[in-house]
């Protein structure tokens, strides 16, 4: 995909005022491709937004962006807690301080993945009511809306009633970042029916069937999905523990990279390959996890962004809007009223 291609908006709305705090130092490409992403963004899109990181590595790279001081960075194979907490001037720690505190709207990091969240509910904390945040990451699903799959790996190991609040959050994401109404909500299974599934799926799948389990959310119930449903139009939520859910989330990312590699390599060098990749493109470009720009912690104080680790420039355009959308639609407060209690 062409590094210029961009997700359109979710809306026409007003930015707001507060910047978006884009971690600088996280990331596999971190800190230029990050910066160069941040920069775009404001440039682009006229999102306000702050660095946060090293100012002596960032001085010669940020252009007229602001840069909230970090002393320390959490390196990708770092241990999420243990980092948190022990590693109190990194770059994770105060952006997700800069939320809490009103000095930004939303925080990005492409960095750890564990510890991003871990930063994010220590120091935003949890909205009231919500037994454990969940990671919804958008599926896509070519010529339509994708699917929010979540947990995509924050709670290994799961309780049924977490997984119908994860249901809940997940409709009002899927509702409020791509316009669905009436979001449709699955649960991921080994079959339709609701006798298929380990313990966990069958006392979810009776949770979720009873009448208003979902009434807050305003989404529908769908029963048991499987994994060849992610990437189809018939649904746009599926729930799932965090473990099962990043399995299938890697399944499938290797999967079309593994597709996208025989496809060429089968048609070698020849005038049919470059019809065929010139006619894949759009393709490639709608399955590019780029153009999602990352996914939303649902579940916390404040709006959070994971981007992948390998994220481009491009990538952190599109999570600096998603976050802004979010912040925009009321995102948090809206997750409150479906499914917290203050």
């Amino acid at each position: 995909m062409s590094d210029s291609a961009v997700a359109g908006p979710t809306a026409d709305v007003p930015r707001p005022g507060l910047p978006v705090a884009v971690d600088a130092m996280g990331g596999d490409h971190a800190p230029d491709a990050i910066v160069e992403g941040a920069r775009r963004a404001a440039a682009e899109l006229g999102v306000p937004v702050v660095l946060v990181g090293r100012p002596d590595v960032l001085a010669s790279i940020r252009g007229d962006l602001d840069v909230i001081e970090a002393s320390q960075v959490i390196a990708m194979d770092d241990d999420p807690g243990a980092s948190v907490r022990t590693m109190k001037d990194s770059s994770l720690v105060r952006a997700a301080e800069a939320v809490r505190d009103g000095k930004a709207s939303a925080m990005v990091s492409a960095g750890n993945t564990g510890a991003t969240m871990a930063s994010a509910l220590l120091r935003m904390g949890r909205i009231k009511g919500v037994a454990r945040p969940a990671i919804a990451t958008p599926i896509p699903v070519p010529g339509s809306t994708p699917t929010v799959l979540l947990d995509a790996g924050a709670n290994a190991e799961c309780q049924p009633a977490w997984l119908v609040q994860f249901a809940q959050m997940g409709a009002v994401f899927a509702r409020e970042r791509y316009g669905i109404d009436e979001p449709r909500v699955g649960l991921l299974s080994i079959g339709e029916e609701p006798t298929k599934g380990n313990d966990l799926v069958k006392a979810t799948h009776a949770l979720l069937a009873e009448p208003g389990a979902l009434g807050r959310s305003g989404a529908r119930f769908l029963g048991n999905v499987e994994g060849r449903d992610l990437m189809t139009a018939d649904v746009d939520v599926v729930v799932t523990d965090g473990f099962t859910g990043n399995v299938a989330l890697k399944t499938l990312e290797g999967g079309m990279r593994a597709l996208v590699r025989s496809v060429v390599d089968a048609l070698g060098a020849t005038s049919v390959a470059d019809e065929a990749i010139e006619a894949l493109m759009p393709l490639y470009g709608a399955l590019d996890p780029d153009t999602t720009g990352g996914a939303m912690l649902l579940g916390v104080d404040g709006v959070c962004i994971i981007s992948h680790g390998s994220s481009s420039a491009t990538a952190i355009v599109n999570a600096v809007r998603v976050a802004a959308d979010m912040v925009a639609a009321g995102v948090v407060d809206r997750l409150r009223a479906a499914v917290g209690t203050g």
